[in-house]
């Protein structure tokens, strides 16, 4: 029994399946329309269609795929298929192309694909075959869309793990330079003191009494604010007056500050306290001029390390310099950190000595040097200080010399017989037993390459002084004081 295809009805004969399906197809089965295994497409344009596939001899082209065998036979009734498919059509199926949705002469509607333009007879066909097209489009911009996804997610984790590796490298920079300027929080003067002495003790380099009694002494005078003199040398300006006079033929002329005593670093501030000691150095020589007597009544002794802390706090605290009082978060007592030209500044003003910081911010010279502050160092030291004398023992104090990682103090300059300078530098990380050799009334000046420095020995990108020039009164404190919100200085050149 033969059964039709559209619907399953129940058919007698091949002429009544024949008959069935000419009477249904347009009614019942319209939305069944056999398809071509071609492209899809539906009964109404198909014999257009397959004159448009399949006339052209030749091998198959890749947008028209040749039949073989295997692929689905007539969509019709399903015998002939492949080579066969076309003649077995026009023979057995004629009727049909000329059915419902079929060529009608010129006043036919025809719909044309604006994707690959193929032309259709039925708007509805052609719905379904734009959304083939579409679909097809869809699932290749969503693997594109995928990868592109993908590929960002990838970019975003690889810039994430970049970040976290600099901010993780920022942070151990940051905890270097901490301990590096005595901003860790690791103790300051007392605990570095008590700490090497215990090291000395381990290693048998000191005695456990002297351990005690170095302790004792030591507690007692950071209990009254003093330094304990223990790394002083004295009476070497005084020294060198004596060897300038009678020995150093090459030199013309030689001025020298008022007596400044040499201070180096202890066991409490080696590493950090170049600044401080300096300091020391300055100080010594102003509490032995009268000119400054009224400024430091209240300072008759060199204070230690811990006392210029909280001078230098108490600086900042009536007002000056506050942007570098944030960087040390307005604290230095009881902290190992570094001092410079700024802090200096603050300090010597609050006192009411009159002073000023000199920038020598770029060399002026050949190879990196700087020819420009060895004049300036001169005219200081000679200005008012002038005459045929060789040895110039001037009322100037020392000045303050200042570049990246440490800090020294001139107390004299040199001018040869050719016109070449010389400076004359107390380092405070020289010991005293080296300083102590320039007291020898025998010394033949082997001694002094401790302190020469020629302008080729300075070679620093940068170099800042800080040089002292008189008093201020109580209104020139105040001025300085709410000048110094943005602290400047000279720029030399």
């Amino acid at each position: 029994m033969l059964v039709c295809d559209g619907c399953g009805q129940a058919l007698s004969s091949e002429a009544a399946a024949a008959a069935a399906r000419r009477r249904h197809l347009g009614g019942p089965h319209l939305g069944l329309q056999p398809r071509c295994p071609l492209c899809g497409a539906g009964c109404g344009e198909l014999r257009r269609h397959i004159e448009a596939a399949q006339t052209e001899p030749g091998p198959p082209s890749p947008r028209r795929p040749q039949l073989t065998e295997g692929l689905p036979g007539c969509p019709v009734c399903g015998e002939a298929a492949g080579r066969e498919l076309e003649a077995h059509i026009r023979a057995r199926h004629g009727q049909l192309l000329d059915g419902p949705g079929g060529d009608t002469g010129n006043d036919e509607q025809l719909y044309e694909c604006p994707m690959c333009s193929l032309t259709c007879t039925n708007i509805q066909i052609l719905e379904e075959h734009v959304d083939l097209h579409l679909e097809e489009h869809s699932f290749s911009e969503g693997g594109n869309l995928r990868d592109l996804e993908l590929a960002q997610w990838l970019q975003t984790e690889e810039d994430n793990r970049q970040r976290s590796e600099e901010e993780k490298r920022e942070r151990e920079e940051f905890k270097k330079l901490q301990r590096r300027y005595g901003l860790d929080n690791s103790g300051g003067y007392k605990q570095q003191f008590l700490k090497n002495m215990e090291r000395e003790v381990d290693k048998g380099r000191m005695q456990p009494f002297e351990y005690h009694k170095r302790k004792a002494d030591m507690m007692e005078c950071l209990a009254f604010g003093i330094d304990d003199g223990k790394t002083k040398t004295s009476g070497v300006i005084e020294a060198l007056c004596k060897y300038y006079q009678n020995e150093n033929r090459d030199v013309r002329h030689v001025w020298l500050s008022t007596g400044v005593d040499h201070f180096h670093s202890s066991l409490g501030d080696r590493g950090w306290g170049c600044g401080y000691r300096n300091f020391q150095m300055l100080l010594s020589s102003l509490l032995q001029n009268s000119l400054y007597n009224d400024c430091l009544k209240d300072t008759t002794l060199i204070p230690s390390i811990p006392k210029i802390q909280s001078m230098i706090e108490d600086a900042w605290r009536e007002g000056f310099d506050p942007h570098g009082a944030s960087h040390f978060n307005n604290r230095l007592h009881g902290s190992k950190a570094w001092i410079g030209a700024c802090e200096i500044y603050s300090l010597l003003t609050s006192l009411r000595i009159k002073c000023q910081i000199i920038d020598f911010h770029k060399p002026t010279g050949p190879m990196g040097t700087h020819p420009r502050l060895f004049e300036w160092v001169l005219r200081y030291y000679s200005t008012d200080n002038e005459g045929g004398a060789k040895v110039l023992c001037t009322s100037k104090p020392p000045i303050y010399l200042q570049h990246q990682g440490h800090s020294r103090t001139i107390v004299g300059i040199e001018e040869k017989k050719n016109k070449t300078l010389c400076l004359l530098l107390f380092d405070p990380g020289c010991p005293s037993q080296e300083m102590q050799k320039l007291l020898k009334q025998n010394s033949d000046g082997t001694s002094l390459k401790l302190l020469r420095k020629f302008v080729g020995s300075l070679k620093e990108k940068q170099y800042q002084i800080v040089a002292v020039d008189g008093v201020l009164s109580l209104e020139e404190k105040a001025a300085r004081c709410l000048a110094s919100q943005v602290l400047t200085s000279e720029k030399i050149p």
